[in-house]
């Protein structure tokens, strides 16, 4: 008696080992074992993602604008000096900067994989006192870290300075002018981060 479940337990791990390519594509099938025989099928399947996204956007603008109109006189004239006018200075600065980042990869790592639409599993005809069991273990390890770091540095140093207009001294005045003196600064920054 002995003999025959030694002969049992032998067939059970040939059976096994004869389905295992069987078992690997979500089918496997145990049949005809013997008696207190352990028989099992199972499929398993792991998938392990991991993204890792460093984003490091700077934008750094440094302007620094000086405008300065000349002096204007008219000093010791007989008769009038007329109209005296310096002319206008004028700085202008735009800096327009758009960043776009997409990390298109931190979707497909969290995806994970395609669970097959039918896990099979048959054992049949087993002996008596025998422990069967299919089993189907499916397991998604996803990992995604974003460090996304947007630094802006915006300085902005002006000065305008219109010069003297002086009438002096003079038997009949005349007019003096000195011009304009302006800085224009228009600096524009846009971020766009998608993870």
């Amino acid at each position: 008696m002995k003999k025959q479940l030694y002969r049992a337990a032998a067939a059970t791990v040939l059976g096994l080992s004869l389905t295992t390519g069987i078992v690997a594509a979500d089918t496997g099938s145990i049949s005809n074992t013997g008696a207190s025989s352990y028989n099992t099928v199972g499929t398993s399947a792991t998938d392990n993602s991991t993204a890792t996204n460093n984003n490091n956007v700077t934008a750094s603008n440094l302007n620094g604008q000086t405008a300065h109109t000349g002096d204007v006189g008219s000093y010791r004239n007989t008769t009038s000096a007329g109209t005296t006018s310096s002319g206008s200075a004028t700085n202008a600065n735009t800096v327009s900067a758009a960043f776009t980042v997409n990390n298109s990869a931190s979707s497909t790592a969290t995806s994970g994989m395609t669970l097959p639409s039918s896990s099979n599993g048959t054992i049949s005809t087993t002996g008596a006192n025998s422990q069967n069991s299919v089993s189907n273990t499916y397991t998604n390890n996803s990992h995604v870290t974003n460090n996304n770091t947007e630094y802006v540095t915006n300085t902005n140093t002006q000065s305008a300075t219109s010069g003297d207009a002086t009438v002096a001294a003079n038997t009949t005045g005349g007019a003096a002018t000195s011009g304009n003196a302006s800085n224009t600064a228009s600096s524009t920054f846009t971020f766009n981060v998608t993870n």
